[in-house]
């Protein structure tokens, strides 16, 4: 008796690797058709909402083909590439049409790729991006007209040795005010529409299918656009450069009057979530102007200390501690808002986020237990998170369950500014550049190191008094350093 081996290829599909996202950007592919892969090896890096991460297979074989090339962005739960773990064999078909069209639909604004032919034929290399281990997504797209289900198989299950669970469920209903049939939108563009008062049954969709995408969100809270000034006759014929006599445009750069830059990944995030929390939370911002020439000093001191050789020594550290004891005399600010259970909610932990502009966009990684790290903890805990940062290697773990935050706007030379809720917390504090000032002490005025600070809070749940006391004690501590073992 003969044994059948099932030679067909396993479909390795993109995986959740945040907190509920519904898609990501291929950026980079390591492998090509052909190539034989193991399990855990990594095959390609995607760029989410959150960060860049690497995504191994969880199988070993040859890979068939890749269905989408660098790039485009791809729905959670959406194969992006064929493994025949039966090994051997020359490089199979991409995927057909059929499979390949829900991927299409998802990102009409973006590049897509290449529609499949029904004939399958052999696909050429594709780059790949670098990730980790991922969890198995519970995401399941609505079936759409003429579009049948596609079942996913067992084995398609996603690996999830370094998982990241998803945590974010359908909002439903959000954005929409009942009464007929139910708009067709992603949970991220409802709570959009909810959070921007927006009823999604009166908006026209402009996606594949009937689905509502979050620029027909935004154009429906968007004043209308002037008319742009026609600069030149649509039938003009060219004329050599020489022979007339043109005015030189007002701005241009290499020729190109304008700069279309495609909002995706942390940038595309970071503004959904402003947006919402700014719409969400009502904000407070308070200031006070302190001399810290005394933290100064002490930075200065404390860079000479052996405890704290090689470790990064700064103005931010010292602040930094000054927050955590000033919330540990004041524990209700560290607390959010429950809106689904309307409670408030008070941590007894502080995860403390720090702001950190990278070429990715604004990203919020936070020190896990602040409140419990000793000095020079907190250093090297810093310069972790800084140098990390920089270098693009920030996980979406490093960047969930925040607090608070602090933003130090003082290294652009900024005196102060109004910072916005990161999304879940319950206040940010902003740091000003420092800078000798004149300024009166002990009945003189002298030169004197001075800041402004600026603290906002979510009224809802931080009263005036509350965020008074906070950031009282914040410049109290960096007025006179030494409360920091007084008040510990």
């Amino acid at each position: 008796m003969t044994t059948m081996t099932d030679t067909s290829p396993r479909e390795f599909k993109m995986p959740d690797v945040g907190e509920g996202l519904t898609e990501a950007e291929i950026l980079k592919w390591y492998v090509q058709p052909g190539d034989t892969v193991t399990d855990g090896q990594v095959v390609c890096e995607v760029e989410t909402a959150k960060a860049a991460v690497e995504l191994p297979i969880p199988y070993d074989g040859v890979v068939r083909a890749l269905h989408f090339p660098e790039g485009t962005t791809v729905d959670v739960g959406t194969s992006i590439i064929a493994v025949d773990v039966a090994g051997g064999g020359a490089p199979a078909p991409a995927t057909p049409a059929s499979e390949a069209a829900p991927a299409e639909a998802a990102a009409p604004a973006r590049p897509a790729a290449k529609p499949q032919p029904a004939a399958r034929k052999p696909e050429g290399r594709k780059p790949v991006l670098v990730g980790y281990g991922v969890a198995e997504s519970s995401t399941k797209r609505r079936p759409r007209k003429g579009t049948p289900p596609v079942a996913a198989p067992a084995e398609n299950t996603l690996y999830a040795a370094t998982a990241i669970q998803s945590v974010q469920g359908e909002l439903n209903g959000h954005g929409h005010t009942g009464g007929g049939p139910r708009p067709l939108a992603k949970p991220p563009v409802r709570k959009l529409a909810k959070d921007l008062g927006v009823d999604l049954a009166t908006i026209t969709p402009s996606g594949p299918d009937g689905v509502i995408t979050r620029e027909d969100v935004h154009a429906a809270v968007a004043p209308p656009k002037a008319p742009e000034p026609v600069t030149q006759a649509p039938t003009a014929p060219a004329a050599p450069a020489a022979s007339v006599a043109a005015p030189a445009p007002v701005a241009s750069y290499d020729g190109a009057r304008e700069t279309r830059i495609p909002v995706k990944g942390v940038r595309k995030a970071t503004a959904a979530a402003m947006v919402g929390s700014a719409f969400t939370a009502p904000h407070v911002t308070e200031f006070v102007t302190v001399d810290v020439t005394r933290t100064m000093k002490l930075v200065e001191e404390l860079k000479q200390d052996k405890d704290l050789a090689g470790l990064r020594v700064n103005p931010l550290l010292l602040i930094a501690k000054a927050l955590l004891v000033a919330i540990r005399r004041n524990p209700e600010i560290n607390a959010s808002w429950d809106e689904a259970a309307q409670e408030i909610v008070v941590k007894h932990y502080v995860n403390l986020g720090i702001a950190a502009a990278t070429p990715r966009g604004l990203i919020v990684p936070n020190i896990k237990d602040a409140h419990a790290k000793t000095l020079p903890q907190l250093a090297e805990s810093l310069g972790e998170l800084v140098s990390t940062a920089k270098e693009g290697r920030t996980s979406p773990a490093a960047m969930q369950g925040g607090t608070l935050t602090i933003t130090n706007v003082g290294v652009f030379g900024i005196d102060t500014g109004t910072p916005i809720l990161n999304p879940g917390e319950s206040a940010i504090l902003a740091v000003g550049s420092i800078k000798p000032q004149p300024w009166v002490h002990k009945g003189k005025v002298k030169p004197r190191q001075v800041t402004t600070l600026a603290l906002s809070f979510d009224h809802r749940l931080v009263d005036g008094e509350l965020g008074s006391k906070v950031l009282a004690d914040v410049a109290a501590i960096l007025e006179q350093p030494k409360r920091l073992i007084t008040w510990a």
